[in-house]
């Protein structure tokens, strides 16, 4: 596709044609196209994207997918892939709308931090001061074995928010584990009735881990979600649309998709490739859902995400509006896992093994021991649907890969990307 087209395919679906990258309408600097050389980037390695990608469409490992790719403030790689809906044969477009599952919520943890910089939350608030059934959270015992039991023991101290987002609540998903405290939570939010009952519920439940002991994947920021809805008197969505979708450009992101919008939904192949397990869209984001789940139920788009993911790289900024200050980005993003947390992250993504974690994101802590590339500080946390993204400040790298294409084939491509972008830097 000649230069210009390319031009003219970005205008018309990242940025509206008139709006800045990165930044609100207003803002004066444009994230512009540039070859991947003038950024030290080779044009002939970040081909092998495209190739790897469009062999898997063609095998039918995946419907299509969108690639994003941008350094030192230039957009190097725009690409859509295949199929947005195989069946109905609808191709793939740099504006499809993905679900984004936990993508959604280092968006959630960013809101929370908008009101921590307002003195309106403090890391270390008890989270019964927002739901008081907390008070007297009671932890698993252990049999001799160390397995938990339904015998429960106090809680060391108080569930505060900074263990909701870190993921150190002991607030586990029942999914995700075989034990009898696993039975007892729910997989997720789909058949909670609304966001105060779905928490009441949590508060009846004993916590796997007492709090701050143990980095064990959950409903952290659920629940951080409901804090946002009490405090801002909005529901999630419409907090989230007034101070961080509409000041970053973001249109297409939010927790419902309108009519207007549905042809560009992606849908996943009808069945798993290596499973022939059903594949459908979850949430279905075309009906309104329950309440807004700040843990995993927006939708988004490869440019709206980009945007998202450079004022993050940005230090908060974009363009002319402050998101958040530097300092909360740098507090963000820093691993908040001290050596006495126990930190079993490689059973939420094996991916991320070894990844420490911080606010809302994981964080990458050396360059050895992962199964990933890139530079210690690189930040990051995908979707279960198949979406994947990352910013690298040492690389002044943002990434975002985004595919419908839920199961356990999203750890495939998560390692696939990340090799292939880092192969493709020549400096």
């Amino acid at each position: 596709m000649p230069m210009s087209q390319k031009l003219l395919l970005v205008c018309a679906f990242l940025f509206g044609c008139s709006s800045a990258v990165f930044a609100a309408p207003d803002a004066n600097a444009l994230l512009s196209f540039t070859r991947p050389e003038a950024v030290s980037m080779s044009s002939a390695r970040l081909a092998r994207i495209g190739t790897v990608i469009k062999a898997d469409i063609t095998a039918g490992r995946i419907p299509g997918a969108v690639v994003a790719i941008a350094r030192h403030g230039k957009l190097v790689a725009f690409d859509a892939y295949g199929w947005r809906d195989k069946a109905a044969g609808l191709p793939m477009t740099t504006d499809t709308i993905f679900n984004i599952a936990s993508m959604t919520k280092p968006m959630t943890a960013v809101g929370a931090l908008m009101l921590y910089e307002q003195g309106r939350i403090l890391m270390d608030d008890p989270l019964s001061k927002y739901f008081p059934k907390f008070a007297n959270s009671r932890v698993a015992g252990r049999d001799a074995r160390g397995e938990p039991t339904l015998q429960t023991v106090p809680a060391n101290r108080a569930i505060i928010i900074q263990d909701l987002l870190t993921h150190t609540s002991g607030l586990i998903y029942g999914s995700r584990g075989n034990t009898v405290i696993h039975k007892m939570y729910p997989g997720g939010t789909d058949n909670a009735p609304n966001g105060p009952a779905f928490v009441d519920k949590l508060a009846t439940l004993p916590l796997l881990w007492q709090p701050g002991s143990t980095w064990d994947y959950g409903f952290g920021l659920d629940i951080t979600g409901q804090i946002i809805e009490k405090l801002s008197g909005q529901t999630l969505g419409a907090y989230l649309k007034a101070n961080l979708f509409t000041p970053l450009g973001m249109k297409d992101t939010g927790f419902y998709v309108p009519p207007e919008k549905v042809s560009r939904y992606a849908k996943p192949l009808p069945a798993d490739p290596d499973t022939g397990a059903p594949q459908t869209r979850s949430p279905e984001l075309t009906k309104p859902i329950n309440f807004d789940c700040g843990g995993g139920c927006a939708a988004s788009t490869a440019g709206d995400y980009l945007r998202f993911a450079s004022m993050l790289l940005n230090q908060g900024r974009a363009g002319n509006t402050h998101i958040l200050g530097r300092k909360t980005v740098e507090f963000m993003t820093s691993n908040q896992l001290g050596p006495e947390v126990k930190n079993l992250i490689v059973n939420a993504d094996p991916t991320r093994a070894n990844f420490g974690f911080g606010l809302g994101v994981a964080v990458k802590t050396g360059i050895g021991n992962t199964r990933i590339m890139g530079s210690p500080g690189s930040i990051n946390w995908p979707g279960a649907s198949g979406t994947d993204w990352w910013v690298d400040p040492k690389e002044d790298l943002v990434v975002v890969y985004m595919s419908a294409a839920p199961g356990p084939l999203r750890w495939h491509y998560r390692q696939v990307i990340n090799a292939l972008v880092y192969q493709s830097l020549i400096d």
